[in-house]
């Protein structure tokens, strides 16, 4: 049986994601006092009465302004309402029934699904009398409740199990997830359309303003019989063009889930090229020693020649020559041009990170290497690199003892490294050597 999903709807600045928050115990959605901050179904899970259950977190409902974003917000949230068994409602209730909450109330009797109205903002047993204004609305059980302070929480997730008849459901077994994957750039280069490419659905909004994802969120995959987590995350800029805290917030978020990722992809805008901006979320990823796939996006935008993809490669990595070690693949997310071809790479790239090499395979690498090349002497020193061994994986690291490590040049370091991922091959994989006292 799978999870079940319940999702949380109701117009802006009701506590949504505050609720959202509260029962999954972490920090997930952005919340902010600024209306509209939830745009997309953001998903997570939590655990009650010992079964997993799954919400989904939506954008503020506005029915009658035909504003780009909140006709995208309007259609997220029917698309949550149409794949949930459970619809929760949430009002306010410091203020009086909107035209919104009536409409809303109006599709979410209409969707069929089980319901619940939760009147937040009770901070006390006084103000629980509020729930008697909402009655009118027409949904039932009707349930007061404080999403900031977390009071009657426990009362919501009992009438929330009821709903769901969670008694009486086995188990599911926890699917193991073999890959998470981080779509990462700057804003407006096409996340969210890629996102929506690899899913061939609407999971995320999609305009043509920069900014419009704001939480990093979280999307599962099936490919192949493999469980693939994409993470959309939010457009990453330079810190001094950052000036609200909800984009902060959105760029820490995003940062975090380069953290978390297992390889990320990183996408150019194959019009504007590959800037400072780029090169240093490249930085990133690799400094945090993630599996990395260049994707140059909106190539149906490019006028071609024979040798069009090969030139723009060669550019990108004589501007940044770390590149030369990692893949570059030229897509489409509109025409969904190659876009098949993103997740068999990050695959590879992703065996590739976690590979173990056998201290007897490096060690008949390292007598190749310094046959083809010997360490050059240094302050009359003769050098000797003795031996190597990996002592981690995703990221490698290998450890190199020697009778100097600290006179080891930069140049012939270079040389072992280049010379190790032509041997084993961890193309698209930032490898890192420790170098110690033999």
């Amino acid at each position: 049986m799978s999870i079940p999903v319940v999702a949380i709807v109701g117009r802006p600045n009701v506590g949504k994601s505050t609720f959202f928050n509260r029962v999954l115990r972490q920090r997930k959605a952005i919340v902010d006092s600024q209306e509209g901050i939830t745009r997309d179904r953001v998903y997570g899970e939590t655990e009650w009465e010992g079964k997993r259950i799954s919400f989904i977190d939506t954008g503020g409902f506005i029915p009658e302004d035909m504003d780009v974003f909140n006709a995208a917000v309007r259609e997220q949230a029917k698309l949550a309402m149409s794949e949930a068994d459970v619809v929760v409602l949430m009002v306010d209730g410091r203020e009086n029934i909107t035209s919104s909450d009536q409409v809303l109330a109006q599709a979410v009797r209409e969707s069929g699904n089980p319901h619940i109205l939760i009147v937040n903002k009770c901070d006390n047993m006084k103000q629980d009398q509020q729930i008697h204004n909402f009655y009118e609305l027409g949904i039932e059980p009707i349930m007061p409740m404080s999403a900031l302070t977390g009071r009657l929480t426990g009362d919501i997730l009992e009438a929330i199990g009821i709903k769901l008849n969670l008694k009486d459901r086995k188990i599911e077994a926890n699917e193991s997830t073999d890959l998470q994957l981080a779509i990462i750039g700057m804003p407006n280069v096409g996340k969210s359309s890629l996102v929506n490419a690899l899913l061939r659905k609407e999971q995320t909004i999609v305009t043509p303003i920069a900014g419009t994802t704001r939480d990093s969120i979280d999307t599962p995959l099936k490919w192949y019989g493999k469980n693939v987590i994409l993470i959309d995350t939010a457009g990453l800029r330079k810190k001094s063009k950052i000036t609200e805290d909800v984009e902060y917030y959105s760029t820490v978020r995003a940062i975090r889930s380069i953290n978390q990722c297992d390889v990320a992809l990183v996408l150019i805008d194959a019009e504007k090229g590959f800037g400072k901006q780029d090169r240093s979320i490249v930085d990133q990823v690799i400094k945090a020693g993630k599996g990395l796939v260049i994707v140059v996006n909106k190539w149906d935008l490019i006028e071609k020649e024979t040798n069009t993809m090969a030139e723009t490669s060669e550019t990108i990595r004589n501007q940044f020559p770390k590149l030369n070690d990692f893949p570059i693949l030229f897509i489409s997310a509109l025409t969904k041009q190659r876009v098949s071809n993103i997740l068999k790479e990050a695959f590879v790239v992703y065996e590739n990170l976690k590979q173990v090499i056998s201290t007897n395979a490096l060690n008949t690498f390292l007598e190749q290497a310094v046959k083809t090349r010997s360490v050059p002497a240094e302050r009359g020193k003769v050098i000797r690199i003795k031996f190597i061994k990996q002592v981690s994986s995703a990221p490698p690291l290998f450890a190199t003892y020697a009778n100097y490590p600290k006179l080891i040049p930069t140049h012939y370091k270079r040389f072992l490294e280049n010379q190790l991922r032509k041997v084993f091959n961890f193309n698209g994989v930032p490898i890192r050597f420790s170098y110690r006292k033999s």
